[in-house]
């Protein structure tokens, strides 16, 4: 009796909590059709606070960010929208014409056909999809395989027998799509660089020699971190140290 009282209390909760988000957003879009973007940004911010995370806010942000000209931020939440919702040309229209306002043109790195296949495959689907296939594929051969010892026409049971081997190949590769695409995400750490001008050094310190120098807005992948400097690298395959307050990593939900 006390769980179900405890679920329906943490349901009424969840229900309060998401009926105040969404005033909190049908606020910041009215303020954004007034023209007030400054007040709809507290209004996200506030659903955000709430600990709603949607690819719906964050658009919503990137673009009263963007008509108010702040380069850096309205690139970052587009880019953690599009983290959450990959497919949506919206987001990714809006983010084009955002990176036309950076001022750091640099070309990205050709890919080998080889590297390109791997990533597409595998980027077909989420690792947790991989995961779920590789599941059903695993069931499915444990079930061909039972049916081989309970059919009774030999050619029913070689067609049972070669599904099931069939299966645990194709359960095989679905986990190791699965296990590279954890590995990606996890080492995938892209931040975006929030101070106006920065110079990016060859070891993290201010001492150290300096590297190149980077705008806002510029998308930077986080390799490792040494206390607060972080390494980065660009699109181009050049690396160097940043302090980590000039950055801001995307995926920090």
């Amino acid at each position: 009796m006390k769980r179900y009282i405890l679920a329906y209390v943490l349901f009424c909760f969840s229900a309060i909590l998401y009926g105040q988000s969404q005033e909190l957003f049908d606020k910041g879009v009215q303020a954004y059709n007034d023209g007030k973007y400054s007040e709809a940004i507290s209004h996200y911010e506030d659903v955000i606070k709430s600990g709603v995370h949607s690819e719906a806010v964050y658009f919503n942000l990137g673009n009263c960010y963007y008509k108010l000209n702040q380069t850096a931020p309205s690139i970052y939440y587009y880019e953690k929208a599009l983290l959450l919702d990959p497919d949506d040309t919206e987001i990714k229209n809006n983010l084009a014409f955002a990176k036309q306002m950076t001022l750091d043109a640099i070309e990205e790195m050709p890919q080998t056909g080889l590297a390109k296949l791997s990533q597409n495959i595998t980027g077909a689907m989420t690792y947790e999809q991989w995961g779920l296939g590789s599941i059903i594929f695993i069931f499915l051969a444990v079930f061909a395989f039972i049916l081989y010892y309970f059919l009774s026409y030999s050619n029913y049971k070689r067609v049972a027998l070669v599904s099931s081997a069939v299966s645990v190949l194709l359960g095989i590769v679905s986990f190791a799509f699965a296990y590279s695409g954890q590995q990606s995400y996890y080492s995938d750490q892209p931040a975006i660089v929030f101070a106006e001008e920065i110079t990016v050094r060859s070891e993290p310190n201010r001492r150290s020699e300096p590297v190149f120098e980077l705008h806002e807005g510029t998308k930077v992948q986080v390799l490792d971190q040494l206390e607060d400097w972080q390494k980065i690298q660009l699109v181009n395959g050049q690396e160097g140290w940043l302090h980590d307050s000039e950055i801001r990593l995307i995926k920090d939900f």
